[in-house]
């Protein structure tokens, strides 16, 4: 057995913020009450993080969760990169970074699904806890597959798979969502978007479980826009979406990641129709 013998420690700092920020994800999630349990009231602004950490808002509670799965996020994309500005990247780190990533991005947007949806809990409890274990699931083998497939040749411009992250981000982007529209909408259009919003995530969970595990090609979004130089325009591109994202964050957040999850495999299976039908039309020649 080879003993562990020196540890980076900047790298491995910004791996466990990952972890601790998927913990409290959990934490938070877990306080969450049901929205029919709380009565309707508009959410004060919260000037201090004590106020901003006690809401009792069920809404409030999911969008503090999914930031905190959003920032999780930010360390797990800065602590590859931060090791390998350092010239530190280690099997140790690889492994660490996908165990902290089980829990942020496997484990809390499972959690989290299940108390964004206590309607559809109360009708299917045994198949709202199946896709939120299914989720998990497909992160961690997710996760396992891309460390036994990937080595240090690999350039990291695309992913085999749904990364877990952007699996996650879709859960996560919803629910704060979900808090913008209650404070921002009469409650009975609200009462409205939450029901279509129980129906549907379920089965959107299920699907973006499966978009884990496939093989359909997903780019890294950040290698392609980081990464190497860009022409003005691309440039001038990349600003106005940022500023874009920002300024309508709350809308744009869920928007972006649906639709990064969703496009690929749309393609993917376009692809495989049209050539499936064209060996077909050969055949038929």
């Amino acid at each position: 057995m080879r003993r562990l013998r020196a540890v980076a420690v900047f790298p491995t700092v910004f791996t466990l913020g990952n972890l601790v920020c998927g913990f409290f994800a959990i934490v938070v999630a877990s306080r969450i009450a049901r929205p029919d349990d709380v009565p309707f009231v508009p959410s004060p602004k919260l000037d201090s993080a004590r106020e901003l950490l006690g809401s009792l808002d069920p809404t409030h509670n999911l969008m503090l969760c999914g930031a905190l799965i959003f920032l999780a996020m930010t360390f797990d994309m800065f602590d590859g990169q931060v090791a390998r500005i350092a010239r530190v990247t280690s099997d140790f780190g690889a492994q660490l970074d996908s165990l902290c990533d089980v829990v942020s991005f496997g484990v809390a947007p499972g959690i989290l699904l299940v108390k964004m949806c206590p309607q559809f809990t109360q009708v299917h409890r045994e198949a709202i806890w199946f896709i939120a274990a299914l989720f998990a699931c497909c992160a961690a083998m997710r996760l396992a597959r891309f460390n036994v497939e990937t080595d240090e040749d690999d350039d990291h411009s695309m992913f085999e798979g749904l990364p877990s992250p952007a699996a996650a981000a879709v859960i996560a982007g919803f629910a704060m969502l979900s808090y913008t529209l209650r404070n921002e909408m009469n409650y009975a259009n609200f009462q409205g978007f939450d029901r279509w919003l129980q129906r549907i995530l379920p089965l959107a969970a299920i699907a973006i479980a499966l978009f884990m595990v496939s093989r359909i090609p997903y780019p890294h979004l950040v290698n392609h826009l980081v990464r190497g130089q860009k022409t003005f325009p691309q440039l001038v591109g990349i600003v106005v979406a940022a500023l874009a994202l920002l300024t309508v964050r709350w809308y744009a957040i869920p928007a972006a990641c649906s639709l990064y999850a969703l496009t690929p495999p749309i393609a993917h299976g376009w692809r495989w129709l049209w050539e499936h039908r064209h060996a077909m039309l050969r055949r038929a020649g």
